[in-house]
């Protein structure tokens, strides 16, 4: 079989892959967790209903890339894998029983006559425990895990800092300003009224917990700031703080206007700055600061033959998606969609 570790830097290309997915996937599944977060403040039974349709035919789609990347790192990078499992094995679990409870909590929710208050709570706390723990894992992440002879030697806790439960609080933030914004272009009358004035209050949030999070950055001396104070990372990064402080204008502007798709795609690119300044502090490092891409990736032979899988799944999870997309387009109503 052709190997395409002959010309191509396979590491780099899955390392590539892996993060595209886990993008991806914060996007798309961000907006949906964020309903779930605003879901007890929407005033009503039936705003509540058009908040959970906005999302109905989307929501099990988009943790679709969820794993893509966990199966792209099991079988790309399996040391590194195991690593971060073993580490963060907690976290996990505790995010995946969030995505159970508020999956649970959406197929019931739509059958429910009485107590439907219950499927509410459900959905709220699933989505509030999957978006911390999501932050938290983060968190530990850009702190480092402690690694050696390619085996997780951490304690069962490390994960658990201030710095990661901030990161945490902070990711909760940012997916609520993505599912306020989402609502925006998905409902009308008085709920999006009510999505603009939450955006607004998010976007404010935002500002705040991105300052506490570099603070805390700074004065917990994490090694990821190397990676933006010394070059050639300092020169690609120089120009992200006037690009954030831009997209902080121009979303407040818009948040007092009529526009309704643009409030949504500044956040993506909001979340695209904060997305770029990680990868930038931990690259080369699959196991921030213990080990790279290169010392971590599978056989050359077995990238070659998965990259032809990806190649070939890619693009179909890429149209199905934009289909649905597509299909579902325009606003929602109160009417059971299941």
């Amino acid at each position: 079989m052709f190997n395409f570790g002959d010309v191509l830097d396979l590491p780099l290309i899955w390392g590539g892959l892996i993060a595209l997915a886990v993008f991806v996937y914060v996007l798309l599944d961000g907006f949906d967790l964020g309903c779930g977060i605003l879901f007890p403040f929407a005033g009503s039974d039936k705003n509540r209903s058009r908040m959970m349709n906005s999302i109905a035919p989307f929501w099990d789609g988009n943790e679709t890339w969820l794993v893509l990347g966990g199966g792209g790192l099991f079988a790309a990078f399996p040391v590194a894998y195991g690593i971060i499992m073993t580490g963060l094995y907690l976290p996990v679990t505790f995010m995946l029983f969030g995505l159970i409870m508020r999956g649970v909590a959406f197929e019931f929710r739509f059958k429910a006559t009485s107590h439907r208050y219950v499927w509410d709570t459900f959905f709220f706390i699933g989505s509030v425990v999957a978006t911390f723990f999501q932050g938290i894992m983060l968190g530990a992440l850009v702190q480092g895990l402690e690694a050696s002879n390619r085996l997780y030697t951490g304690g069962p806790f490390d994960w658990l800092t201030p710095f990661s439960v901030v990161c945490g609080i902070a990711l909760i933030i940012g997916y609520a300003l993505l599912g306020s914004t989402w609502l925006i272009i998905k409902t009308e009358h008085k709920l999006q009224v009510w999505a603009r004035k939450v955006s607004g209050w998010m976007l404010s949030a935002l500002v705040v917990a991105m300052i506490v999070v570099t603070a805390f950055m700074y004065f917990s001396d994490i090694d990821a700031l190397e990676g933006w104070f010394s070059f050639p990372g300092l020169l690609y990064l120089a120009p992200m703080p006037i690009i954030v402080l831009a997209l902080f204008f121009f979303m407040h502007k818009d948040l007092t206007s009529e526009r309704e798709y643009r409030p949504f795609l500044l956040t993506v690119a909001l979340f695209l700055m904060g997305y770029i300044g990680v990868c930038f502090a931990i690259f080369p490092y699959i196991v921030p600061y213990q080990m790279t891409i290169y010392e971590a990736a599978a056989a050359d032979t077995s990238l070659s033959f998965m990259l032809i899988g990806a190649g070939i799944m890619l693009p179909i999870i890429l149209s199905y998606t934009a289909f649905a997309y597509y299909t579902f387009k325009g606003k929602t109503d109160h009417e059971h969609m299941y």
